[in-house]
């Protein structure tokens, strides 16, 4: 039997430095792909390979202690409507997570936009140095969607860099879960999904000084 290899998710995203300093802001395009397992019923894991593009926006420099923000601003992407034969009914229960970034301090971030997401806005929570953006969608197999563009408010520590990059170095230590469900000639088959960037791009680096 042929697992449904159900997506191309796209999940993107990472809080991390954008200084209100004197130095003009960089931007840069970024695409980030995802090592993925889907934990299929049946047929056992399935690996897939998820790509996500984002426009990132930080300041090359900010002085020491100064607020700063981050702009990162996702693609729109495309739920498959049907893979090796199966329907895909839909995808939910997203967590993308990223790192405080190192010399930073993270005060606060909004969100704004996004579609196509479900009845349930995307909130983003933090703990233990970790931020997470979360929604429960569902999003329907076939329909487009867009991430939100995050904003996130930080303060520059007292030297060095700030980079901003994606959580997750395998798939017991995932930056990206949901769920993907199909239908198949079993029936329904929910599959939980773990992903994690590889390899793992610095979105921007900002240099306190």
């Amino acid at each position: 039997m042929k697992a449904p290899h159900f997506y191309r998710l796209a999940a993107l995203t990472a809080v991390a430095a954008l200084p209100l300093a004197l130095a003009a802001p960089a931007s840069a395009a970024t695409a980030i792909n995802f090592d993925c397992q889907a934990d299929a019923p049946v047929v056992g894991p399935q690996q897939v390979s998820l790509t996500q593009n984002a426009d990132a926006t930080a300041p090359a420099t900010v002085a020491p202690g100064a607020a700063f923000d981050v702009v990162i601003d996702p693609a729109p992407n495309t739920v498959p409507s049907d893979v090796g034969g199966n329907k895909v009914k839909n995808i939910n229960t997203f967590a993308l997570k990223f790192p405080i970034p190192a010399n930073s301090t993270y005060v606060s971030a909004d969100l704004a936009g996004g579609s196509g997401l479900g009845d349930t806005p995307p909130t983003i929570s933090v703990a233990n140095g970790v931020a997470t953006l979360s929604f429960p969608g569902p999003i329907a197999g076939g329909s487009t969607f867009e991430l939100p563009t995050i904003t996130a408010h930080l303060k520059a520590g007292d030297s060095g860099t700030i980079e901003t990059k994606l959580s997750g170095t395998s798939y017991s230590d995932p930056g990206l879960t949901f769920k993907a469900v199909a239908s198949s000639i079993i029936g329904d088959v929910t599959a939980p999904t773990s992903c994690f960037p590889n390899p793992s791009p610095v979105f921007t680096t900002t240099t306190i000084g």
